[in-house]
């Protein structure tokens, strides 16, 4: 192609149902995005949101190989409008690459822009500083340390166990770089708390619920890194459930309760459902057997792919299926060596995953795999997927759902290009807005 903008304007052309919107976002997800240092934040300090780094790095460097970045954050996400290809507002997760084609600069007008192969092609928008994030917990502990938020505010997202017990290279999901992420803020010596007090989570609660007074906030996210033993004397299910439970019963009716945890047992399921969770997350992280078992070693030897699958269709008996949302990572499909070597083959294994669930009235939806570079797939793949397969995704998941008769699914904010606050995939930015899904 030549160029990176030819490339992009090519897809845009042989994809005219999926949006322009989303062809970038997805190639900013996948590939990363530099940043000028005019465009960092001053972290806490400043005017802007800065990057909480809530539960991965997502970045294609190391903190040491990030530079000024790593000491200036970047902001959380950014919003494109406008440009050349006038785009609708885009929001998408910071993911840095100093080696992008893309990069988020100020002009000569003081204005941000991103650019791409040298030319403007988007305004870019930074997350103002929100009040709550002003306000410290009585330890001295940050609100965004303890209950840092993304989607422009919509989502709290609640990393309440920093690590996961799926350790080594004969149990770590092989995209996943969690323990890495902890290991490196450790290092760094930054504020990076393992396990959160509950009493903790239900003070920086309080104090976004007072600050975020155009309760912009709607939904919070329970998660962490597997527990295949117990931590703190409880296990996964009751561990992450204890604090929904203690959340639910302070804050009645705030907020949307998700919990991402693995495909847990019916009984354990019904806990999260007793403790008052309302949207369930066992991700299956990539659909094709040989690539589970290879890429998620851990969770094939304590679960195994085929009991994942049925404990998922187990809670939609106990959420109902439109509760049950998994997550799959897109891209790992073409990682080498072990991946679909075209784009056919990736997007028919992934389309066959979405059939499944989708026929049960189970709505998957995906996160943009970013190769970080500490984990054996990004050290293999620095490159990621190819961005035919991610826009080829997009069409096929809408096109799947409407198979099924099914919408967008809740807790993720309205759909739709221009209206869509979901950063890490572009899927509710290519799915029709509705009434029925932008209320929930």
């Amino acid at each position: 192609m030549g160029s990176r903008t030819a490339l992009v304007e090519d897809l845009m052309e042989r994809f005219p149902h999926v949006p322009r919107e989303a062809v970038f976002k997805e190639d900013l997800l996948r590939g990363g995005v530099a940043f000028d240092d005019s465009a960092l934040s001053d972290n806490e300090d400043g005017d802007v949101k800065p990057k909480s780094y809530f539960i991965f790095s997502f970045d294609h460097g190391t903190l040491p190989e990030l530079g000024e970045a790593a000491l200036r954050r970047p902001p959380e996400e950014i919003i494109l409008t406008g440009g050349p290809y006038d785009l609708r507002r885009t929001v998408v997760s910071v993911r840095v690459n100093p080696s992008s084609p893309y990069r988020v600069a100020a002009g000569e007008d003081g204005v941000l822009g991103l650019y791409l192969d040298g030319k403007r092609i988007s305004d870019v928008g930074v997350p103002p500083m929100p009040e709550y994030y002003r306000h410290t917990l009585a330890s001295g502990k940050s609100v965004m340390e303890v209950a840092p938020t993304i989607q422009w505010g919509y989502l709290i997202y609640l990393t309440v166990f920093r690590v996961c017990q799926y350790f080594g290279a004969k149990e770590e999901c092989q995209y996943c770089d969690i323990n890495h992420n902890w290991r490196q803020h450790k290092a760094a010596g930054r504020p990076y708390t393992g396990v959160k007090d509950v009493e903790e989570v239900l003070e920086a609660l309080e104090i976004i619920d007072r600050y975020d007074t155009a309760k912009a906030s709607t939904a919070y996210t329970l998660t962490g890194g597997a527990i295949t033993s117990k931590v703190a004397g409880r296990d996964e299910a009751d561990f992450y459930g204890h604090y929904a439970k203690a959340i639910e019963e302070r804050f009645p009716g705030r907020w949307i309760g998700k919990v991402v945890a693995q495909a847990l047992p019916r009984d354990d399921v019904q806990r999260f459902k007793d403790y008052g969770v309302q949207i369930y997350h066992p991700n299956y992280e990539v659909w094709d057997r040989r690539l589970f078992e290879l890429y998620c070693p851990g969770k094939e030897r304590y679960v195994g792919r085929d009991e994942w699958h049925k404990r998922i269709l187990d809670s939609a008996e106990i959420f109902g299926a439109r509760n049950v949302i998994p997550n799959f990572v897109a891209g790992v499909e073409m990682a080498e060596p072990f991946g679909f070597t075209t784009v056919d083959e990736a997007i028919e294994s992934t389309t066959e995953g979405l059939r499944f669930f989708m026929s049960h009235g189970i709505t998957p939806r995906f996160t943009t795999w970013c190769p970080e570079p500490t984990t054996p797939l990004g050290k293999a793949n620095p490159q990621g997927a190819p961005l035919e397969y991610h826009i080829r995704l997009l069409e096929a998941y809408r096109s799947t759902m409407e198979d099924f008769g099914l919408s967008s699914p809740p807790g993720y904010g309205p759909p739709g290009p221009g209206n869509a606050v979901f950063s890490v995939s572009s899927f509710m930015d290519s799915l029709p807005a509705n009434e029925e899904a932008s209320a929930v």
